[in-house]
């Protein structure tokens, strides 16, 4: 999956990307999705209709490069980056939700910057405090990401799109396949909390697009 087609015609998978998906796809039916393990308390999430904006200017792929911090200062959210992969049961790992101001980026997929979506997760909440990506959802299209990487380099990300999804609809082929150039998924809990699963229902999702690197 690090590596897509620039096309922007309708496009099959890669080999890799394919399998991917089909995790992803697997992670999404387990319910375990993006931090939706046991959360300590509801966060009050106003319901998204989906928005988008295509006035972002998309700027050339950087050569990968793992990233090492996320800021996101519209909602004051600041986080070092981990790198994780996948639980021994295919679904997609998360940071310990103890620790519900760490965010993660998911290591199989793109880095940050490179060609295709590079994914970044975060808690919304966790043992009764609030979480790196707790206000993920006042997103709005033209709102910037910047991601610094190991390479020196930050890659600033524009908001395009904002999303609230049930975890049992979520987007699979439109969060993690190809893309034409260079851009980034954030990804939290939200939604209505069923007390009987522990979990909420519905993911919120935040999709950017390369505009600058500093």
């Amino acid at each position: 999956m690090d590596r897509h087609n620039r096309a922007t015609k309708p496009r099959g998978l890669s080999v890799r990307t394919k399998i991917t998906v089909a995790l992803a796809a697997i992670a999404v039916a387990g319910g375990v999705w993006a931090g939706s393990t046991v959360f300590d308390r509801p966060s009050a999430v106003q319901v998204l209709e989906p928005t988008s904006s295509a006035g972002a200017p998309a700027v050339d792929p950087l050569a990968p490069s793992d990233p090492t911090e996320i800021r996101i200062d519209k909602i004051n959210a600041v986080s070092s980056l981990i790198p994780l992969g996948l639980n021994p049961d295919q679904t997609i790992a998360t940071a310990p939700v103890s620790e519900p101001q760490q965010a993660s980026w998911y290591r199989p997929g793109p880095t940050p910057g490179a060609l295709g979506p590079a994914v970044i997760l975060g808690h919304v909440n966790g043992g009764g405090k609030d979480g790196i990506f707790a206000r993920l959802h006042e997103l709005k299209p033209g709102d910037q990401v910047r991601v610094n990487r190991a390479d020196g380099k930050t890659a600033v990300f524009t908001i395009t799109k904002m999303q609230q999804v049930p975890k049992d609809r979520f987007p699979t082929q439109e969060v993690y396949g190809d893309t034409p150039g260079a851009e980034v998924r954030l990804i939290t809990c939200g939604g209505a909390f069923n007390q009987a699963a522990r979990s909420y229902v519905d993911n919120i999702i935040a999709y950017g697009t390369l505009t600058s690197v500093i």
